[in-house]
């Protein structure tokens, strides 16, 4: 078995500030060292699933924040940025097996996460189909565009249960719950013991199990917190400006939206 995994850290147990998550931040030391425990976590309960091999992919603003020498000996690590559409999920493709997702938090404008935000702070939301997007489900999508299934998440509580209206099978490990600005947290090694479980539970059995259909057609909605950000991605084929800080964009090719994007 080949397993893709995905790591962000405002969803890791215990963040709750900005300047936790910072690379050269001595307050984010803690944070930094949580996030490649619960990766290493991830990775224990996929070889106890029997993985043979695990692509990770930092993905966490300079994508420097995990400490490969703490993972298995069986993971190879893509750090740094690849600089194409796939972003957080540069080096997937169609031959992993399933996808798992450590560390995410709720997507911009909802209240799970005290640092809830959709891949930076400039938008106020993105759209998918009418619906708000997380990053999960972002990098969710991009998995089923290469056919593989999507199979574990852990993160914060709401983003947890709103991807479970989605993906009914998916494996969920809520390590934290927003109230305001603030969060609650489960203790660090809980959150440990039940990613590495709920892994391994993800990864068990007929994985077709995590597989849904993608929609047929995506009509992109992004509200910019800068109105001169709107004006600026108009210029990129096929976007139109509604707003002074709307865009839309449709497309029936899933991988055309994520060139946009990424182009924006």
């Amino acid at each position: 078995m080949k397993v893709y995994l995905t790591a962000d850290i405002e969803g890791t147990t215990g963040i709750v500030d900005w300047s936790e998550t910072e690379l050269t931040s001595t307050v984010g030391a803690f944070s930094r060292e949580q996030m490649t425990k619960e990766v290493c976590a991830a990775c224990n309960g996929a070889n106890e699933a029997s993985a043979e091999s695990i692509l990770v992919k930092d993905a966490h603003d300079s994508a420097r924040t995990i400490n490969p020498r703490e993972l298995p000996e069986n993971v190879n690590i893509l750090r740094g940025w690849a600089k194409n559409p796939l972003t957080m999920m540069a080096g997937i493709d169609k031959s992993f097996d399933a996808s798992i997702y450590i560390g995410y938090h709720s997507g911009s404008s909802q209240d799970g996460n005290p640092l809830s935000h959709t891949m930076n702070c400039g938008y106020d939301y993105i759209k998918i189909n009418g619906d708000i997007v997380s990053e999960f489900i972002i990098n969710a999508y991009t998995s089923l565009y290469f056919g593989v299934p999507v199979a574990f998440l852990s993160g914060d509580e709401m983003l947890c249960e709103n991807a479970k209206k989605l993906f009914p099978n998916i494996v969920t490990v809520p390590v934290s719950k927003g109230i305001g600005n603030a969060s609650v947290s489960i203790h660090p090694n809980l959150a440990l013991k039940k990613i590495q479980t709920g892994v391994k539970e993800s990864l068990s059995g007929d994985l077709t199990r995590h597989i849904i259909d993608l929609p047929k057609k995506f009509d992109i909605e992004i509200k910019f917190r800068q109105h001169y950000n709107a004006y600026k991605s108009s210029f990129y084929p096929g976007v139109v400006q509604v707003d002074s800080q709307t865009i839309r964009y449709e497309t029936n090719d899933y991988y055309e939206f994520l060139r946009m994007f990424f182009f924006l």
